[in-house]
């Protein structure tokens, strides 16, 4: 079979060129190949001015178009549009004489749409879209029952995943793409750039694209795949210790490559992979810390496959009966919610979590379940305003994760908590901040309190007692037909 001359990989949700499923594909099978990213305005459109993930990704490009260069000795460089893709990718695949499109698959609902019209504007053009798997380990519906159906239950979907890793070859599903044996296959940029194409081979800076700067730098975000391996060895040294310390906000026991599965500039395989081998190393004896890291890494897969084969979850609960819960309307739910947004409960550990968010746009994953479950069940507001707010506010805002756990908070997802389990904020302090070190870190006016003191409402905007016995009849709807 003859190679296609001339081809482009669509980098979306995926900035690296180890290990990457599309561009594997594309430079095995084209002669040669560009990089291509759209700063997409239908998604842009409706971000704040200040927005960390618009800078990570701008710093993530530069990085991108330096590993390109560097892995195509100097000829390759990103190009990077500005504008809809689906009027964008067409023009550039006209202007380079493109005769397919390498992409990598992207289940949110909105990207399935893009990718469909993108799709029919191509085919008009006689350019085929060619999209791959890359950015789960298991998709779609990979990983069924044996009735054949979705898994709605993480835990008999873990062992089935654990299965089929282990059934189809051990880590055949984990191999690396090496996407560097064809390296030569790299379109050379450097030997056409035209006026028009040598324009396109630079990243925007953010004003230029009509955004500001944020504390990004500042808070010292590693961005890149350049950051993500660094943050990658520093985890692996801590990696058998993650069960014990992941818990507690003021302990480094997270990974912190969050940011970096959301944008691809790590591979997820490369995690999976790392995790799998560290819990069977024979020097370690079975690492517990990397079998619960790896268990994480499991969710992931199972909350993408779920907005996969139930998409309605984008939109209501899981669950339809949730979806009849009556929450907070009005002025009070207006109150209540903007306290909880600006750090103002009266919670200390709710408001340090808050705090943490708004400042540095992460927030630790035991205090996204202590808040959420403190705005749906104490303060008795809606979970899609809090699932709207972190959408606005996460950095590593995934949409697939970040639904399932604010539907997991709220009780109306698959295999979520039950509803009659409501956090008490003050014994999770308690309990993982005992000695309020990461209080303290995000409320300073209270450094001066005791291990004992520290946790204790201050002016709270709802007793937490009273509030559990609302919500429990609240949520009693759910327990009727209608």
């Amino acid at each position: 079979m003859s190679k296609i001359s001339h081809s482009c990989v669509w980098f979306r949700r995926d900035l690296r060129v180890h290990d990457h499923a599309a561009l594997y594909h594309a430079l095995k099978n084209c002669a040669s190949v560009y990089g291509i990213f759209v700063l997409d305005t239908d998604i842009l459109e409706n971000l704040p001015q200040a927005d960390r993930r618009v800078e990570f990704i701008l710093e993530s490009l530069r990085d991108l178009d330096a590993q390109m260069q560097t892995m195509s000795a100097g000829r390759a460089r990103l190009i990077v549009l500005h504008g809809h893709a689906v009027d964008e990718i067409p023009r550039i695949v006209r202007q380079l004489g493109v005769q397919a499109v390498y992409a990598n698959h992207d289940d949110e609902p909105h990207a399935l749409a893009r990718d469909a019209a993108v799709g029919e504007a191509l085919q008009v053009l006689g350019v085929a879209l060619h999209t791959f798997k890359d950015h789960v380990v298991f998709e779609r519906q990979e990983v069924l029952t044996q009735q054949g159906k979705p898994y709605t239950v993480f835990t008999p979907y873990k062992n089935a995943w654990l299965k089929k890793l282990a059934q189809d070859g051990g880590d055949f599903y984990l191999k690396p793409y090496p996407t560097e044996n064809y390296a030569s296959h790299w379109a050379d940029v450097s030997q056409q750039m035209s006026t028009s194409l040598k324009g396109l081979c630079r990243v925007p800076s953010l004003q230029d694209i009509g955004f500001e700067p944020t504390n990004l730098k500042a808070l010292n975000i590693q961005t890149g795949a350049t950051g993500a391996q660094t943050l990658l060895q520093n985890f692996l040294e801590r990696i058998d210790h993650y069960q014990a310390a992941r818990d507690f906000p003021a302990v480094k026991g997270p990974s912190y490559l969050s940011v970096h599965l959301r944008f691809g500039t790590v591979s997820i395989r490369e995690l999976a992979r790392l995790a799998h081998q560290r819990m069977f190393d024979s020097h370690v004896t079975g690492s517990a810390g990397a079998a619960t890291w790896l268990s994480e890494l499991i969710w992931r897969d199972f909350y993408a496959q779920i907005v996969a084969n139930f998409p309605h979850v984008v939109q209501g609960a899981f669950k339809p009966e949730y979806d009849r819960i009556a929450w907070e309307q009005g002025l009070l739910a207006d109150e209540l919610f903007a306290a909880w947004c600006e750090a103002r409960t009266g919670y200390p550990l709710v408001d340090a979590a808050m705090r943490q968010l708004n400042q540095s746009g992460y927030m630790h994953n035991r205090l996204r379940m202590v808040v959420a479950s403190f705005l749906t069940k104490d303060l008795g507001i809606d979970w899609r305003w809090g699932e709207r707010y972190f959408a606005e506010k996460l950095i590593d805002f995934d949409l697939s994760a970040n639904n399932g756990g604010w539907q997991w908070a709220a009780s109306s997802g698959c295999d979520a908590q039950p509803y009659f389990r409501i956090f008490n904020p003050i014994t999770q302090s308690e309990k993982f901040d005992a000695e309020g070190k990461f209080i303290k870190r995000y409320m300073p006016e209270l450094v001066h309190l005791s291990a004992k003191e520290i946790h204790l409402p201050r002016q709270p905007i709802v007793d937490h007692a009273q509030a559990r016995l609302k919500t429990l009849a609240r949520y009693a709807v759910v327990k009727t037909t209608p």
